[in-house]
């Protein structure tokens, strides 16, 4: 399931069905139902997404040790695993919450395992790909909470009304930030990965400057695309200072990249970023109007 990383997405996915403005009173036994179904469905691409590199995996180092590439599973095991945990994941959504987050559900793991995973080794869009399925979790937890997918669409909540825009603001928010934030682990990892095959980091040249120069480049969108919660009136301004800082803070971290071109800048980055999502999601929540 590659837990960690099945976790964070899903943490992202409950704090935006959380931030939904028709979510007054939280009830414990619904977010337990989207985070159980959040990780079967995200656990349910990544096995899939691991049957099919399972002889890469075992070439680099980082992830030679899981499951299928080490022997421990077969790829049958695997792809068993995915059907059921994506199948069981996309029906709690339908069954819980609405046919809309059951469809982007079902969508996410198709993208994932069978657009982005393949296209890793045919060319470095893949990342762009991949970074749909990253952020449609932020997406599906607030369509669990709204039934509504357009933009364009308005929530009246006893008669205030809500942008339904916001709900992409919070997809584009965790869009942008998977940029820098998998390009500082390819650029780290580059070894492994051009061993396997993989053609992740936007320069054919592989870490230098214009991939660092692409980790500025959506550092700097992601500023004002995180005050967008607060210009749609669903968070307060204390938010949105956090939310600045914290885009500053990554920013500033990926022109050090820039200026230094080395493994230890780019680590730097990647820890940033880990602590990024935490922080921006959490002071929306608490912040919320």
């Amino acid at each position: 399931m590659k837990f960690t990383l099945s976790f964070t997405v899903v943490f992202t996915c409950v704090i935006c069905y959380l931030l939904a403005p028709n979510v007054v009173e939280y009830s414990w036994f619904y977010i337990i139902i989207l985070f159980v179904a959040g990780l079967m469905i995200t656990g349910s691409a990544n096995a899939i997404n691991q049957a099919v590199e399972k002889d890469t995996d075992a070439l680099m180092k980082r992830t030679a040790t899981r499951p299928v590439a080490s022997g421990r599973m077969s790829a049958t095991e695997a792809y068993t695993f995915a059907i059921i945990a994506g199948t069981a994941g996309i029906a709690l959504m339908y069954i819980f919450f609405n046919l809309s987050s059951a469809l982007l559900s079902a969508f996410s793991i198709f993208l994932y395992a069978f657009i982005y995973t393949p296209l890793k080794k045919v060319h470095s869009i893949a990342v762009l790909v991949g970074a749909l399925p990253g952020a449609l979790p932020c997406l599906i937890g607030w369509v669990a909470a709204t039934g509504l997918i357009s933009p364009f669409a308005e929530i009246n909540v006893n008669g205030t009304i809500y942008s339904n825009g916001v709900g992409w603001a919070l997809f584009g928010i965790q869009f942008l930030w998977q940029f820098p934030h998998f390009w500082a682990i390819a650029w780290i990892a580059y070894k492994d990965y051009a061993k396997a095959g993989f053609r992740l980091l936007p320069s054919h040249k592989g870490p230098e400057k214009f991939t660092a120069l692409q980790t500025i480049l959506y550092a700097t969108v992601m500023v004002p695309v995180g005050v967008l919660p607060n210009y749609f009136h669903l968070t307060g301004e204390i938010s949105l200072w956090i939310v600045l800082a914290a885009n500053l803070f990554l920013l500033v971290q990926c022109i050090r990249l820039y200026l230094e071109l080395n493994v230890a800048a780019a680590r730097r980055v990647m820890f940033s970023s880990y602590i990024y999502l935490p922080v921006v999601f959490l002071s929306l929540l608490a912040d919320k109007v």
